[in-house]
């Protein structure tokens, strides 16, 4: 995927790409990549395509007269089966590009958005624990960065700043690639588990030093 150029005014490429850098580098960390949405979908795209390829076939073979009845019925499950694949692209899809698991049991989503003419890449988020309990609910993320931050300037691919994005904004990553981490005291203060494995990748001495800041 690097080797491959972009066109910087192409806005869905720019897009596609990005997405399918995500799986790639999540997959990568040991998450586990949940296709069920996309199942799903084909499921019904297939349904509805099988039911009008029969239905053509029977014509076909055995003429309008004796196959009106079948066809009507044939009909309205082909308008329900693609009524269903609308309603599940557009509510419950959503623009989502990955659903996973990480290697703590934790899930998380993220969908991905554009606006016309506009070159930012919109991220929503969400990791939701394992267990969810009254204090450890789904946490959400917002992102919204421009494409010149991980293409170059003749349109390559660069996987690196791409990954500290995510690695920084969202700690469930940040704990499985902590090297790529950005972040600020602030947040490292706050998600303790993501600190530790900060420290654990930059070495002893930043560990040392950070346990005299937090004493």
């Amino acid at each position: 995927m690097a080797a491959e150029k972009i066109a910087l005014y192409n806005l869905a490429d720019l897009k596609n790409t990005s997405d399918d850098a995500i799986p790639n580098y999540l997959n990568s960390l040991k998450f586990k990549q949940t296709h069920r949405l996309q199942d799903v979908r084909l499921a019904l795209g297939y349904s509805a395509f099988s039911v009008a390829a029969l239905c053509f076939l029977w014509d076909y073979k055995l003429g309008w007269d004796s196959t009106k009845h079948y066809t009507a019925a044939a009909v309205v499950v082909y308008m329900c089966l693609n009524g269903a694949l609308t309603y599940w692209m557009t509510q419950r899809e959503k623009n989502i590009i990955y659903e996973g698991t990480a290697p703590s049991g934790d899930k998380i989503t993220i969908s991905t958005t554009t606006k016309k003419n506009v070159p930012i890449y919109n991220l929503g988020i969400t990791v939701s624990p394992k267990r969810t309990t009254a204090t450890d609910r789904p946490q959400t993320y917002t992102l919204a960065k421009e494409f010149a931050g991980w293409f170059d300037e003749v349109g390559f691919f660069v996987a690196a700043p791409f990954q500290e994005m995510l690695a920084s904004a969202v700690p469930l990553i940040g704990k499985q690639d902590p090297k790529r981490v950005k972040a600020s005291r602030e947040m490292l203060d706050a998600n303790p588990d993501l600190l530790d494995a900060v420290l654990a990748a930059s070495g002893t001495e930043a560990r040392g030093e950070a346990r005299q800041r937090k004493a």
